[in-house]
């Protein structure tokens, strides 16, 4: 059995302890890939786990250790990589039959800089076909399982990544995040989730450098680790034209002191239907900001449903353009919701998608005006609790006979307005014991200044120590 102590320890205290050699990356390694064989039976959140590989690179990181030899801020400690990112020699499926024998010739620019850091990957994380939608589910790996409550979904896209993070698997974990696929299952899975600022951590994996909603980010379980993680994965990259020039130390403001600060509360953004166990979570973890100096007010940011279908319309684009060329060969093979995806955005015509833009400037300019009064902005990163694992997004998209928009996520909207960070954090449970996330979104490039923030609130109301039954 794994030792659970050991699986649930930060990634920054196991590189500590592994620098100073009070343990070894391959006590580690085997503990790691001892939890992986106890819970994935039941989680299904890898569907490639590399066992003598990494065990090979553990005792290689162990003899660098005993030789002296300077190593880097994450040297030993095992990180999985989501399978819509590719990997040198390793199959990249991206949860669809499509890609189910493509073995990239090269690594993702993260996957190289992670494992440049001194990570070891110890496997793939599933994700649902293309990581289109919030269920971890797909015709070639099946269904994903929440570790808190197994009929219920982890989230997605990145729900194999957030699953593993909170089942103590491994520490850390890669993520994409499109439309919420970090924040979303950071959410339903109880742990810290980022989608860094546009182009903070450099998208070398899409036919186009010139896409903006789309980010790398880290699937954690305490705020230093989401550093740890943005540190070695973050910084310019000349290849990527939307990659950040600026370099930022993540750990320079951590934790952070929030008395004085102006945080905008926004429980519905105006026009979402929110559970009430949700929004309580949220009030509470508000108070709890408020206790430790910070100044809350609750805001009308004035948007509305039309941010987030201008979103659901790019996506379709998005979709399309680099996958729709799958529906002739492989379409019977899809699942359904990724074939109308598609299919919508093929039908789209361009003068209707480039005015899609027009909504979104309309969005960033009602929040540009809400930024020069507040340091940041505090919403639920989910408007319901999981759903069960079986169900599609499709089932959570009508509005009311009041006008209120019934939804699943509060995250695909800030994917409009890529250049702000929106870091996800829990806050607490339902009576079901299902976790609530907090969403924490602050001005342009300002990731240090979010993750200061999750850290003040890690400080007050901590989280870490709690773990699902699995």
């Amino acid at each position: 059995m794994a030792d659970l102590e050991l699986a649930f320890t930060p990634a920054a205290e196991l590189a500590a302890r592994v620098r100073n050699r009070d343990i070894s990356p391959v006590e580690i390694m085997g503990n790691c890939l001892a939890r992986i064989e106890e819970v994935n039976p039941a989680l299904n959140c890898f569907c490639f786990v590399f066992p003598e590989e990494a065990m090979a690179l553990a005792k290689e990181a162990e003899a660098a250790i005993l030789r002296g030899d300077d190593v880097g801020p994450l040297h030993g400690v095992p990180v999985a990589i989501k399978d819509f990112t590719p990997t040198k020699g390793k199959r990249t499926t991206r949860g669809s039959k499509t890609f189910e024998n493509w073995v990239p010739d090269h690594n993702a620019l993260i996957v190289d800089r992670l494992c440049g850091a001194g990570a070891i990957m110890v496997g793939k994380t599933t994700t649902p076909e293309f990581a289109y939608s919030s269920f971890t589910k797909s015709p070639l790996w099946g269904i994903t399982r929440n570790p808190w409550d197994r009929s219920m979904t982890p989230g997605g896209s990145s729900g194999g990544s957030a699953a593993a993070v909170a089942s103590g698997c491994v520490p850390m974990a890669e993520g994409t995040d499109m439309g919420g696929s970090v924040r979303i299952p950071a959410s339903f899975c109880g742990i810290v989730g980022l989608k860094p600022s546009l182009g903070r951590i450099p998208m070398d994996i899409l036919p186009t450098v010139f896409d903006n909603i789309s980010h790398f980010g880290p699937l954690t379980r305490t705020i230093g680790d989401a550093a740890l993680f943005m540190s070695a994965a973050s910084g310019p990259y000349e290849q990527d034209i939307m990659s950040v020039k600026e370099t930022v130390d993540f750990n320079a403001s951590l934790p952070g002191n929030i008395a004085g600060k102006r945080f905008a509360l926004s429980l519905d953004l105006g026009f979402l239907a929110v559970d009430g166990e949700v929004q309580a979570q949220v009030r509470a973890a508000a108070a709890a900001l408020a206790d430790a100096g910070a100044q809350i007010e609750e805001v009308d940011l004035g948007w509305t449903k039309q941010a987030m279908d201008s979103w659901g319309e790019y996506w379709g684009v998005y979709l399309a353009a680099f996958f729709g060329d799958k529906l002739e060969t492989h379409r019977d093979e899809m699942d359904p919701e990724v074939v109308s995806l598609l299919e919508a955005g093929l039908a789209m015509d361009a003068v209707s998608f480039k005015r899609i833009e027009i909504v979104r400037s309309e969005q960033w300019r009602k929040l540009a005006l809400l930024f020069e009064s507040f340091d940041a902005l505090l919403c639920p990163t989910m408007a319901l609790p999981a759903p069960p694992a079986d169900g599609s997004d499709s089932n959570y998209d009508r509005v009311d006979e009041a006008g209120r928009y019934h939804a699943l996520d509060m995250t695909s909207v800030f994917n409009n307005i890529g250049q702000c960070p929106a870091l996800s954090v829990p806050v607490g449970f339902t009576s079901g014991g299902l976790p609530v996330g907090l969403q924490i979104v602050t001005p342009r490039f300002a990731d240090v200044e979010a993750l200061a923030i999750g850290a003040a609130l890690e400080k007050v109301r901590p989280w870490a120590d709690k773990r699902p039954p699995v």
